[in-house]
């Protein structure tokens, strides 16, 4: 049995994991001056960040439409018995629904509400891969088992700066200039598909990102140790494997997987984000 699986770019998974474990992808767009671009394709965080410091208005983002999902999942759909697709969370994203509304045209395509983004997302769309590879279930039964993962996923995020976040009026003005003037870092969990403040941490990016990945890894028993996911917009050399090296000191992974966020991401949240995604059993 061929069950195909696919996702939006909202995943941000590599070239080389969709590769491996043979995914299909739709762009989100990103809006540049009234332009729409499709993320990663037409456009790069690079080419936002390089816009926005030089004076231009923050980009926005727009979900796909139901007519792409037709025309997608109908290309997806060649030479499969079935297609199950894993969204944004539908808390964030009207993508969710648009898909669903697509879905009722083919006879055996299911859609997934990952109540995540980012590599959250992603690792929703990996554990149905391989699920998929053993091609002994069928589409229904995937995505049922992929709903199932999605309510187990933890991802968070740390924050440097809140200038991204409170050009796009996720925050006010004046909380930023605080959190800015008083070092402080704010951890973004996603928490029943929404994007909430957790935890606040003072001093420099590189000391909340070590205090960061203690709280979360340090002492836990119930976190799966196939994968964890080290995803981040740009960061300065060495932030990475700093981060890398406090993951290990504190769990076994069997793999560490280090990705970058694409626009969706680096649109809301800004260069110097960082975070680790795992599931918990």
């Amino acid at each position: 049995m061929k069950i195909r699986i696919t996702s939006d770019s909202t995943c941000d998974l590599s070239a080389q994991l969709l590769e491996r474990f043979d995914v299909g992808i739709i762009p989100l767009y990103v809006v540049k001056d009234g332009v729409a671009y499709k993320d990663s394709e037409e456009i790069t965080t690079d080419d936002i960040f390089a816009h926005v410091a030089a004076g231009g208005a923050l980009c926005t983002t727009s979900a796909v439409s139901q007519m792409d999902y037709e025309e997608f999942f109908a290309r997806q759909l060649s030479g499969c018995d079935g297609l199950v697709h894993v969204t944004i969370s539908g808390e964030m994203s009207v993508c969710f629904n648009n898909a669903c509304e697509a879905a009722k045209r083919f006879a055996n395509v299911h859609v997934v509400d990952s109540r995540n983004l980012s590599t959250g997302q992603g690792l929703v769309v990996m554990a149905g891969a391989e699920l998929a590879a053993q091609g002994t279930l069928g589409a229904a039964e995937i995505a049922e088992k992929m709903r199932d993962v999605a309510r187990h996923v933890d991802a968070s995020f740390v924050v440097d700066k809140l200038d991204y976040l409170r050009k796009g009026g996720r925050c006010s003005a004046l909380a930023a200039l605080g959190a800015n003037l008083l070092g402080i870092k704010p951890c973004i969990e996603v928490r029943e598909g929404k994007m909430l403040v957790g935890k606040k941490y003072r001093g420099s990016f590189e000391k909340a990102l070590r205090m960061y990945v203690r709280d979360r890894l340090s002492g836990a028993t119930d976190i799966d140790q196939t994968r964890i996911m080290l995803t981040h917009t740009p960061v300065a050399d060495g932030v990475t494997e700093a981060v890398r090296s406090e993951i290990v000191a504190y769990q076994h992974f069997e793999e560490i997987l280090d990705t970058d966020a694409h626009c969706t991401v680096a649109c809301h949240c800004g260069p110097n984000t960082l975070g680790i995604l795992y599931i918990r059993k």
